[in-house]
């Protein structure tokens, strides 16, 4: 799983940051999931290292512009191109409309398949490996953050062991893979958990934007091992981000406190903080690692794999 940031501002693109859209490569299908597509997404996908024809699923948080500007052209773009991929697009109610309006008024024919799926609060999307589920945020207009479960894996299954056991291959080695307890022709039972390595703890993701500190944001990041979080105010500008409930740096932080996830990383800058003014993201991240350490900043075309829950263990093992 392998996370790409093609537009870190919010509002509006500046000359080194475009508006949101995140993209999360899954190398082991060669499929990608986009989260938001802004203006200028696809110019951003051909700057990257990613493939639109690769796109499966699009999951939109909310109807503001600065997160769906870039999706028609987008769609346009991979019908032109003659792409067979079929896209299913998620979001809130309205898009489907919204879709369809700019396709009647452009005369915009997609030649693949696309389909619009409006969200509410609970499970999204399900499949053999990954789970998407979302919860509304706090935001002025009905925003979902939204959570990426990759499925638990059994360990790696022992055939050398099999064998020696004999065990003959074929059906109940699959049985053995998933677990379950098999009886041999001799009367014999074996477990599978016997002959399967450590279970693989599959990776959790959680985007939260646009939205104010809140308790589904928390909800959302339980226990994940990467929290993107929006952070468009500092925390000087607190009554601005009331206001306009978005988040500040420090709210971003308290969130993935509260939710004790692995990393935090935050994205969805204010254009104000760039290098030049009072004020820049250099100090928002300093203003987030008071609160939490793992934090780092989102740039854009930055790419975050995200590790294996084994891994991180293992890591953490050897910095105590």
């Amino acid at each position: 799983m392998e996370i790409t940031f093609l537009g870190t501002s919010s509002g509006v693109p500046t000359r080194s940051r475009n508006v949101s859209s995140v993209a999360l490569r899954l190398p082991q299908r060669a499929e990608v999931w986009l989260f938001d597509c802004g203006e200028g997404t696809q110019h951003q996908l051909l700057r990257s290292e990613l493939r639109s024809s690769q796109i499966r699923r699009i999951f939109v948080t909310h109807m503001h512009g600065d997160h769906i500007f870039g999706l028609m052209g987008l769609l346009a773009s991979c019908g032109l191109a003659g792409s067979a991929q079929a896209i299913d697009i998620y979001g809130p109610p309205g898009l489907d409309d919204y879709i369809r309006a700019c396709s009647k008024y452009s005369y915009t024919y997609f030649s693949h398949r696309v389909k619009v799926y409006s969200v509410s609060p609970g499970l999204v999307y399900e499949d053999e490996d990954f789970t998407v589920s979302c919860l509304l945020l706090k935001h002025r207009v009905p925003a979902y953050g939204y959570r990426i479960s990759e499925k638990d894996r059994p360990g790696r299954f022992n055939v050398e062991k099999a064998v020696e056991l004999g065990i003959p291959s074929g059906p109940l080695y699959g049985q053995l893979k998933r677990g379950e307890t098999v009886t041999l022709p001799d009367g014999r039972k074996i477990r599978g958990a016997d002959l399967c390595g450590e279970t693989e703890i599959g990776r959790k993701i959680a985007y939260c934007t646009d939205t104010i500190y809140c308790d589904s944001a928390v909800e959302l990041a339980e226990d994940a091992d990467v929290l993107i979080h929006e952070a468009t105010f500092s925390h000087g500008e607190a009554q601005m981000a009331f206001e306009s409930l978005h988040s500040t740096s420090t709210m971003a932080a308290q969130v993935a406190l509260a939710a004790k996830v692995k990393q935090l990383i935050m994205t969805h800058f204010s254009p104000r903080y760039t290098p030049g003014n009072s004020m820049d993201v250099k100090d928002l991240l300093e203003e987030a690692r008071a609160i939490f350490s793992n934090t780092i900043l989102a740039r854009d075309f930055f790419v975050y794999e995200v590790p294996r829950r084994r891994m991180v263990e293992e890591n953490l093992k050897v910095s105590t």
